[in-house]
């Protein structure tokens, strides 16, 4: 397990204290220190701020590990102005219905208390320090401690496996839910003669003639969330059949594992 010195609970916390103490920091003025702490992490640990937009929204980083050349996803950050109230974020429309059935390893923050989850369920909490006198945050034994140990584990977390039908099944319906509020926010966005208002129109004419967008937009929702499952299933399948140039059609093709 990877460990952070105290020393780089030290730099961290003075940069905090420094852009803290001038008075017109925001969330922003922090993530530089906030970057420093992950990647303090070790060598090959990157960390990196506002990354590219994935399905589910834009959290502040996503942290990644290198291994011969390539980078790994380990998992995300979301961080809230120093003091926040991370309860009450937590069941945020953001976090509780978007990122937490999305994002498999994900650390809620306010640069000095930590919330950790895996698979959607809180695992962690942890406060790095204290506000002390002229109102400066000051580094506990116990913070350090934990929160590094925090860290240690957040970056150990393996890739998500599912093991029953029943974790399957959440996570299916988790994606579905975040596809359906997606596809309705993108319906409501577009014009008249948009994709998915010409998709919308297609299904009443040909499938259901009564049909709402709400149900349009789980409809479609559940129809991708099925056919990325299926095309899944059946990977190996097409793996087999693929063929080579010249094989007749159909004719199943060994294993090139084996």
């Amino acid at each position: 397990m990877v460990h952070l010195r105290r020393e780089v609970f030290e730099r961290y916390i003075k940069s905090v204290n420094d852009a803290y103490l001038k008075g017109d920091a925001t969330e922003h003025t922090y993530r530089p220190a906030m970057q420093g702490l992950v990647e303090g992490l070790g060598e090959n640990v990157h960390a990196t701020n506002e990354p590219s937009r994935i399905r589910c929204g834009a959290p502040d980083f996503v942290v990644t590990r290198s291994r011969y050349g390539n980078h790994q996803t380990v998992g995300y950050i979301e961080c809230k102005d120093l003091g926040a109230d991370l309860r009450k974020i937590e069941k945020s429309e953001q976090i509780k219905k978007r990122y937490l059935p999305s994002l498999h390893n994900m650390i809620l923050t306010d640069y000095v208390k930590f919330r950790w989850y895996v698979g959607g369920e809180l695992r962690e909490t942890a406060e790095l320090a204290r506000e002390g006198a002229g109102g400066k945050f000051v580094l506990s034994d116990e913070g350090v401690e934990r929160v590094g140990e925090m860290l240690g584990q957040f970056m150990n977390v393996g890739v998500e496996r599912i093991g029953s039908s029943k974790e399957l099944a959440k996570r299916l319906g988790g994606m579905t839910r975040l596809m359906r509020e997606i596809i309705k926010q993108t319906f409501e966005k577009e014009s008249e003669k948009g994709s998915l208002h010409g998709q919308f129109d297609a299904f009443r004419k040909v499938l259901l003639h009564d049909l709402g967008e709400d149900e349009f937009a789980d409809m479609y929702a559940q129809t991708i969330a099925y056919g990325l499952f299926a095309a899944r299933c059946h990977i190996n399948d097409v793996a087999a059949y693929g063929g080579k140039k010249g094989r007749a059609e159909g004719e199943k093709v060994s294993d090139p594992l084996n």
